[in-house]
Formats: C-alpha cells, structure tokens, sequence
C-alpha cells in the first residue's frame, strides 16, 4: 500500500494524486519547511500536560478533567492513531475514580505546533463527544479553526516521513 493511500485514504482521487505527485517529485518536504519552517518546544510531557490544560481551560472548562497528557511510544499511526484518549476507571475502596488520560504519539514531539494542537483539540473534543460526528468536528473547528487543513497537513507529513524520513529532527 502507497503512503498516499495509506494516509489519504479518506480525501478524494484528485487531492491524492496531487499528493503522489508532490512526493514523487520529491517536493514535500520543501513545501513544508517553507510553511512549518520549525518544530515546537513542547518535548518534554509537562510542558505538553500544560499546554493541553491551557486549550481545554479555553474551550472547554466545564467538561471533566484530565489527569495525564504523555508522548507514547507504543502508538503507531499505522493503525491510523495519532493520539488517544482513554477512559481509565479504577476502584479504590467503595469509590471508582475516574481518570481521563491523553495519548501522543511519541513520533510528533518533533512537528510544528501547529500540527500538535490540532492532535490535541481532537483528543481533547472526546471529552464531550465520543464518536467522529458532526458534532465532534464541529467542536474541533471551534477549538482550532484551521483543524481540516491542518489534519490534511499532517497526513501529508506522514506521507514523507515514510518515503524520505524525519523533516524537523
């Protein structure tokens, strides 16, 4: 299977073909350094844990809170994840607590922060909507305007990661 069809699966034949031409004329990489030209700071987990905090103080303040926000080695985005959201309920006495945990991919500790807030808002809208509906998405666009684009962004970096290897190392 293709990167393009790999990552781009869901977009229309005329958007992946543009994609696989960009690639093959080994251009991806230049068109996204020239729009993302750096990474983001955001490598270690308390300052990811922060910056997830400051998003959901924003947009979300009511929905429940979340108790952990980590870089994950174990999550491969071939399995189409590019983070998670877990639900973890445990006993402790006669109570259950509940914890909301939020997993990245340890691979986007070195994208712009662009494409990291836009990992996080969607992980961040299962909070209130648990399905990939109208309603999650209109919840992502509320926290981040430039979701659609950015996701597309994104997917085509996966794309290049693939063929040619790391872009901001």
């Amino acid at each position: 299977m293709s990167e393009v069809k790999r990552y781009l699966n869901a977009y229309g034949a005329e958007l992946q073909a543009q994609v696989q031409s960009l690639l093959d004329a080994e251009k991806s990489g230049a068109w996204l350094l020239k729009k993302y030209p750096s990474p983001h700071d955001l490598a270690g987990e308390k300052l990811l844990y922060q910056y997830a905090q400051d998003i959901k103080q924003q947009y979300m303040r009511s929905s429940s809170p979340i108790s952990k926000v980590i870089y994950d080695d174990k999550i491969h985005v071939i399995n189409n994840a590019l983070g998670l959201h877990t639900f973890v309920s445990r006993v402790q006495g006669n109570k259950l607590k509940a914890k909301n945990e939020i997993r990245v991919a340890s691979m986007f500790r070195r994208v712009p922060e662009p494409m990291l807030r836009m990992i996080l808002v969607h992980e961040l809208a299962h909070l209130k909507e648990k399905e990939h509906n109208k309603a999650f998405y209109k919840l992502c666009q509320h926290m981040e305007p430039d979701y659609h684009q950015l996701e597309f962004e994104l997917r085509i970096y996966l794309c290049h990661k693939d063929r040619f290897g790391e872009l901001w190392a």
